[in-house]
């Protein structure tokens, strides 16, 4: 699509916006019910398009992508008509006789910008959020997830005029040709360097945005952790995806003396779960494309592997890995890893963890093992990050009841449930003052009977 073709498509939007056709609740109850009927008949079609872009298995597909997709679609009909109305609010006696109420409108024209590793679930999961809230959309989905985002494309136009909600493919020339353009709200999950770019363009039209970013997720094992089970659940987080995942542990934070037994935990269930030749199990993803492919496997240092390490450029996959002897120095603490390699570092304290973290940007997502509830008290206090878990890893996210989102250099904003549909409206403060009684005390001259009567009144 080209220059003239996308702000066709953009002021088709805005009229389409206007005309109010969006606003009704019956208007977007139908359009989700509609998503969902698209979504459910082309599911197979769905998961054969996520696998041909990052091998994933169809169940894996259903578990993180349509399955959480069709949970808020669910969520957000059952709670809508409850989301939409206006909220009463008490009103001071300075105002009497009134009414004070908050309404929640749609933005307008919401651009939804999506990256390559959930390709499907971050696209539609804000989709349904902007789509409660009542505004008409432009999805952008990335250019690295071509079958899944030709899929979307299609689905979106049966399912949708392009006047409501429509799809842009492509690449850069796209992404700068939109963000040229004047949307009333920006959405945008990816990196932080686009992050960037994405929040200047915005700026130019003063457009709000939510931007889902990423970082260094730290992982902290604490002494009293069930290594067993922290290892298992670490090993899902880490290695789902094959690594990449926005939330995904990028390293371990650990006490030098358990650091042994962990790593021994972790080597057995990356073989319980993975098998003993990751490279041939067919449930087990690949890396999105060549370039990112290099990137990581730049990142493996062969002296400092202990487990895994292994790859083939014929497929993009590389092993679950394992670095040990870790220091902040190494290629894989210079960046997020965004791959199947979990580095281990060491610290002597919970105090010395926490000023590790808090010294670093501030990450998306914090995942602390324990069995000590001051322990989780205190790290959950005294860290910034998005969200996390205590004992578990990645499962936050999957729920409709929580706001998911970034915090400082992660990202801002969130979405999810109720947060995605407040994202995506404005709440406009109404006082409807009544005709019967018009006080005279705010009207010149002022006498000073008057002040002291709004004196009585403001107390």
């Amino acid at each position: 699509m080209n220059k003239t073709e996308i702000q066709e498509l953009v002021t088709k939007q805005r009229k389409y916006f206007l005309s109010g056709a969006t606003l009704p609740l019956e208007a977007r109850r139908n359009a989700l019910k509609r998503l969902k009927h698209i979504i459910k008949q082309y599911e197979n079609q769905i998961h054969q398009a996520i696998e041909a872009d990052l091998g994933k298995s169809s169940f894996e597909s259903y578990m993180c992508e349509t399955g959480l997709t069709l949970s808020e679609i669910t969520y957000m009909e059952r709670h809508l008509a409850s989301f939409t109305r206006e909220r009463r609010i008490p009103t001071p006696l300075a105002q009497f006789h009134s009414r004070s109420f908050q309404k929640p409108s749609p933005y307008g024209v919401v651009l939804i910008m999506s990256p390559w590793n959930y390709p499907f679930l971050l696209t539609m999961e804000p989709l349904v959020d902007a789509l409660a809230a009542g505004n008409t959309i432009i999805l952008k989905p990335s250019a690295y997830s071509p079958h899944t985002s030709k899929l979307m494309e299609k689905l979106i136009a049966k399912c949708f005029d392009s006047s409501y909600v429509a799809v842009v493919t492509g690449g850069r020339a796209e992404n700068t040709c939109l963000l040229n353009e004047h949307f009333d709200y920006i959405f945008f999950t990816g990196s932080q360097t686009v992050g960037r770019q994405v929040m200047k363009k915005a700026a130019e039209h003063l457009t709000p945005v939510t931007l889902e970013l990423g970082g260094k997720s730290p992982c902290i094992v604490e002494k009293t952790a069930n290594l067993k089970l922290a290892a298992k659940r670490i090993v899902f987080g880490k290695f789902l995806n094959c690594g990449q995942t926005c939330v995904a542990p990028d390293y371990i934070l650990c006490h030098p003396s358990i650091r042994k037994d962990l790593i021994k935990e972790l080597k057995k269930q990356i073989k319980k779960q993975y098998g003993n030749a990751p490279l041939t199990n067919t449930q087990y993803g690949k890396i999105v494309s060549e370039k990112h492919f290099h990137r990581v496997c730049r990142l493996i240092e062969p002296s400092k592997t202990v487990h895994g390490g292994h790859f083939d450029k014929e497929t993009l996959k590389i092993e679950p890995t394992i670095l040990d002897n870790i220091d902040w120095k190494d290629a894989c603490m210079q960046e997020e890893i965004f791959g199947p390699i979990l580095p281990i570092l060491t610290c002597s304290s919970l105090i010395e963890a926490i000023e590790i973290i808090n010294s670093k940007a501030h990450p998306l997502a914090l995942y602390l093992f324990t069995s000590n509830k001051d322990a989780a008290r205190l790290v959950i206090s005294r860290c910034g990050f998005g969200g996390g878990c205590i004992n578990d890893t990645i499962i936050h996210l999957a729920t409709s009841q929580m706001g998911f989102g970034g915090f400082g250099e992660s990202g801002m904003g969130s979405y999810h449930g109720k947060a995605g549909f407040d994202t995506f409206s404005h709440y406009k403060s109404i006082v409807d003052k009544k005709t019967w009684l018009d006080l005279p005390m705010r009207y010149q001259p002022y006498r000073n009977f008057y002040g002291k009567l709004i004196q009585v009144f403001l107390k």
